[in-house]
C-alpha cells in the first residue's frame, strides 16, 4: 500500500482542548479510523526555537515527543482537514511511503 508516514513533532507541555497535544493526536487517530499512531518519548531535542528541550528528572513537561502514523492519501488529506478545522499548530514531516504487514493477517488494512 502507498501512502505517507506522518511524524509530528511537540513536547509533553503543548496542549489542545485541555489535553497534551500528542494523545491528542493519537486520539484523533483511532476518532478518524486511521490504523493506528505511535507516540514516542526523546529524551532531548533542538526546537524550531533553537532552545534544547529535554525530559529532566523531576520535571518533563519539556520533554520531546514524536507521534508517528502511516496512512492513505485519503487519510492523510482527512487527517490534515482536521487539524486545520482545529486550529492546530504543530511541525511535521510528511513522507512518501510504501507499508503493510507480513505474514497472513490483515493488520494493514
Amino acid at each position: 500500500m502507498n501512502g505517507y508516514q506522518i511524524t509530528f513533532f511537540t513536547r509533553q507541555d503543548r496542549r489542545h482542548h485541555g489535553k497534551p497535544l500528542a494523545d491528542w493526536l493519537v486520539h484523533l487517530a483511532d476518532e478518524l479510523g486511521l490504523r493506528g499512531a505511535t507516540l514516542i518519548p526523546a529524551s532531548e531535542g533542538i526546537g524550531h526555537d533553537h532552545r534544547l528541550h529535554a525530559a529532566r528528572f523531576f520535571e518533563l513537561t519539556d520533554q520531546p515527543l514524536c507521534v508517528l502514523m502511516a496512512v492513505t492519501a485519503g487519510e492523510c488529506a482527512r487527517l490534515f482537514e482536521r487539524l486545520e478545522a482545529e486550529g492546530v499548530q504543530v511541525f511535521y514531516v510528511k513522507t512518501a511511503v510504501e507499508f503493510g504487514a507480513t505474514g497472513g493477517g490483515n493488520d494493514a488494512k
